[in-house]
């Protein structure tokens, strides 16, 4: 049973959302029975799904909380659906435009316990496999009745940690609300710099740790990635495993992709140019900009991006060198600010949208020649396989899944974290853009590459195995 606070197509803010969408489906090819426990967010209601528990008790602290249980199956992967209108029937997964909401720690408190009375009553789980913090609580709980609750005798847990800069800490007088036992609240338990931390929780009562790069697994253990948890997860290393995210070939493929005005493939090249092309229009850049080595960004705006690197290197970069940038996303307002600078002091050279538009996303991805990855850190990271695929030449930083999947064969890394560092690894896949013949080499040993989610689905198979004798 995977426990998310998010799942593609229903909800979505960021990777988690694809992973929890493709990843079951995936060990239900391999004959894995799977099922998903989700929030019935307001965009979930669009799911084809039928009510099949009706006002189910839910005891935190001193409330009662009662849920409807919505099922829908699809794919081999049996969906449950949470819903309680006044903790999920909001327009935000998380927050809104005044932050962060304040009850969070009960939403996704009563998610984990929903999700152990889903398995109680519908299906029962041999391995729970939480993801984030925001399903932290789940092993706690388990943990607290596994001695005296037959309905779990031997179910396992299995935490994933997509990104550990987000750790759901919350004050510790919110631990009644939430049926947190007062004795947890110590240093090598949930304690957390005199709070408590969802994430932390997971991490130490979880039977086994994942984590979606093997890189990112190191880094973690480190002062300078692990964000306040690296000696909890160094104590842990034995049962911590990087599994790079897999990725949806049947979304992401320029040889089908319905989003481009032309369709190529390894075998045929041709429509990239048609699709450089139209991405300059669309994006009102010259038709100049053709004969010149067109790079592409496309994330969240957030200082975890590296996009200061980019501003940091603007002036020089566009002042002197013969290149191009299209740019979308949106998020900080700094970051944003800074791209709107960029175009307004480089018109014919950088082109900006804000916002969020996934087919421009496929265009960007099909049009560009090289796309912009400089994260300070990265914990896997899609675009750069996306790029892979679609014949465009990453230039990343060395970190987390960004050096995993991405080698000298198929892309460009730069190490130290600096305007420098990244400024001379953009000049040289620029000049490396001028070789056709050797371009073209690179981009179809990147478009040969697979990181579908079936290698991932045996990786996380071969896990479960490990954790419980009857995993398929």
């Amino acid at each position: 049973m995977m426990v998310s606070s998010e799942a593609s197509p229903w909800a979505k803010s960021g990777g988690l959302a694809d992973v929890v969408g493709a990843l079951p489906a995936a060990l239900a090819r391999l004959g894995h029975p799977v099922s998903v426990v989700i929030p019935r967010y307001m965009h979930a209601a669009a799911a084809p799904a039928q009510r099949v528990i009706e006002r189910l008790p839910i005891r935190l602290g001193w409330s009662q909380y009662d849920v409807d249980v919505w099922e829908m199956k699809q794919d081999g992967v049996i969906t449950y659906f949470v819903e309680h209108a006044g903790l999920y029937g909001r327009a935000g997964l998380y927050g809104d435009i005044y932050g962060e909401f304040r009850d969070n720690h009960i939403r996704f408190a009563l998610l984990a316990k929903a999700a152990l009375e889903i398995s109680r009553r519908r299906f029962q789980a041999d391995i729970f496999h939480c993801h984030d913090w925001q399903a932290g609580l789940l092993p706690v709980y388990l943990h607290e009745s596994s001695g005296i609750d037959p309905a779990f005798l031997g179910a396992k847990t299995l935490l994933t940690i997509h990104n550990l800069g987000y750790q759901g800490v919350f004050d510790r007088g919110k631990m009644g609300e939430v049926s947190l036992p007062g004795y947890l609240y110590r240093p090598d338990l949930i304690e957390f710099w005199g709070r408590i931390s969802y994430l932390k929780a997971g991490i130490v009562f979880s039977d086994e740790l994942s984590t979606v790069s093997p890189k990112y697994a190191q880094e973690i253990q480190t002062p300078e990635h692990g964000f306040g948890m690296d000696g909890l997860l160094w104590a842990r290393r034995d049962s911590l495993v990087g599994i790079v995210n897999g990725v949806d070939y049947s979304r992401w493929d320029p040889a089908t992709d319905k989003a481009l005005p032309a369709h190529y493939s390894v075998e045929d090249l041709s429509g990239k140019q048609i699709c450089k092309r139209e991405l300059l229009r669309e994006m009102g850049l010259p038709e100049a900009a053709m004969d010149r080595p067109l790079m592409g960004i496309v994330s969240r705006f957030a200082s975890q991006k590296g996009f200061d690197l980019v501003a940091m290197s603007a002036w020089e970069m566009f002042s002197h060198d013969d290149v191009s940038l299209v740019v979308l996303g949106n998020g900080e307002l700094w970051y944003e600010d800074i791209f709107r600078n960029m175009q307004r002091d480089f018109p014919h050279k950088v082109a900006l949208r804000i916002g969020y538009d996934d087919p421009l996303a496929h265009r960007i991805e099909a049009g560009s020649d090289i796309f912009l990855m400089p994260s300070h850190y990265e914990p896997c990271g899609l675009n750069q396989i996306y790029s892979l695929r679609y014949g465009t030449v990453p230039v990343v930083r060395a970190t987390g899944g960004l050096d995993d999947t991405i080698d000298e064969s198929t892309g460009f890394k730069f190490v130290d974290y600096n305007e420098r560092a990244f400024l001379n690894t953009v000049r040289t896949a620029c000049a490396a853009w001028q070789d056709k013949a050797a371009w073209t080499a690179m981009m179809m040993r990147g478009m040969r590459k697979d990181f579908s989610w079936a290698a991932s689905a045996a990786e996380y198979s071969r896990l479960y195995r490990g954790l419980h004798p009857l995993a398929v």
